[in-house]
C-alpha cells in the first residue's frame, strides 16, 4: 500500500484530534506510514503570520514535534515536483494544494485530504 500524503488540514485535524476528520481517514493514518510536505509546513507557517493559527511555541517546535511524536516523515519539494506544476489541469488554484498534487503523483503517494479535488487529478484520496 502506497504511502499517504496529509494535506494541511488533514495533519491539522490529526494533531488536534479534531472530530472533522473522518474514522476511515483515522484508521487510515494509525495503520500507514504517512508523510507531510514542506508545502504544508510552508502553507501553515503563513497561517500562523496571519493570526489564521496558532500553536504553542515556535512554528519549527510545533511541526518537528508533531513530526516525531507521530512518526510521520517530511516529504521534501523537489524540482519535479515544482516542474509537474506547469503540467496539471487548472482543477484548482489553491497552489499549495496543486503542489500536493504534483507530489502524490510524482511519488505515487495516497492523500489524505476532505477535498475531493485531488481525485480530478487522478490521486487517490482517502476521506
Amino acid at each position: 500500500m502506497p504511502p499517504l500524503l496529509l494535506d494541511t488540514q488533514a495533519f491539522l485535524w490529526w494533531v488536534s484530534d479534531d472530530a472533522r476528520l473522518t474514522a476511515r481517514a483515522r484508521r487510515a493514518i494509525a495503520r500507514d506510514a504517512c508523510v507531510v510536505s514542506v508545502a504544508s509546513c510552508w502553507e501553515m507557517s503563513i497561517k500562523a503570520s496571519l493570526g489564521k493559527l496558532t500553536v504553542d511555541g515556535s512554528m519549527e517546535k510545533f511541526i518537528g514535534g508533531q513530526l516525531a511524536a507521530n512518526g510521520f516523515t517530511l516529504l521534501p519539494i523537489a524540482l519535479e515536483h515544482t516542474t509537474a506544476v506547469a503540467t496539471l489541469p487548472f482543477h484548482h488554484r489553491d497552489p499549495f494544494d496543486r503542489l500536493l498534487a504534483a507530489q502524490a503523483i510524482a511519488e505515487e503517494l495516497r492523500v489524505v485530504s476532505s477535498d475531493a479535488v485531488f481525485e480530478r487529478y487522478g490521486v487517490k484520496r482517502v476521506w
